[in-house]
């Protein structure tokens, strides 16, 4: 069964996922809405940078932000000149990595859902003098819950699996920074393969638990919408 530190890991990994799921969210939303909505020209180079980590190393992502966030990085000098402590190797830098490299599994779902609900529900609600805030939280937001249970399906999902950027930013501190990805490496490099089984059969089990969730909720949805 599991250890009391694979337990620790554990309960880090899903406190990970879930904060990083709730920032995505807050932080995604406007930023989705802004490009399913905005005629700017260059609004492709945006959308390049949000899909970049889906392409890059995960090592790679995790390398600069250990440079930017380590005591010589500038965000790490900028926060020991304000009395602070520089965020690598820290929960809170692993929140960071997480959210940057999460982004694109959050982000793209809530713009595929803004752009399908299209511009006439929108005018029908202008016409009947709803403000824009109105109509962003009372239309668009409603029309679009299928795809924020997908975003934050995903989004948490992709987060439990990190291995490359967490570990690079957050290095294998147990009870800290150590997640389930870390100690399942730990526990096959030290030849614990019954322990790795347990780890990796219970990630499995609650990534495939999720994605049928969002699949079930959505057929469901596109049968009322039929």
């Amino acid at each position: 069964m599991f250890s009391e530190a694979d337990l620790t890991a554990l309960v880090i990994t899903l406190k990970l996922a879930g904060v990083t799921t709730l920032i995505l969210l807050l932080l995604g939303t406007p930023l989705a809405w802004w490009m399913s909505r905005t005629q700017w020209r260059f609004k492709f180079l945006l959308e390049a940078l949000v899909a970049l980590p889906l392409v890059l190393p995960p090592t790679v992502l995790g390398f600069y932000l250990l440079l930017a966030l380590g005591a010589n990085g500038p965000l790490g000098e900028l926060l020991e000149a304000l009395g602070g402590r520089t965020l690598a190797f820290t929960f809170t830098g692993l929140v960071i990595g997480s959210v940057i490299y999460s982004m694109p599994f959050v982000v793209q779902p809530l713009q595929n859902a803004f752009e399908s609900i299209g511009r006439r529900p929108l005018e029908v609600a202008a016409t009947l003098r709803a403000s824009p805030i109105d109509r962003f939280f009372t239309v668009a937001i409603p029309l679009a819950r299928s795809g924020f249970l997908t975003a934050a399906v995903l989004g948490f999902a992709h987060t439990l699996g990190e291995f490359g950027v967490v570990l690079m930013i957050g290095g294998n501190i147990p009870g800290e920074t150590q997640v389930v990805s870390i100690a399942i490496y730990d526990h096959v490099e030290g030849m614990e393969y019954q322990n790795a089984h347990w780890l990796s059969g219970g990630i499995l089990l609650l990534s495939f638990l999720m994605l049928l969730t969002v699949y079930g909720i959505n057929r469901r949805f596109r049968l009322v919408q039929a």
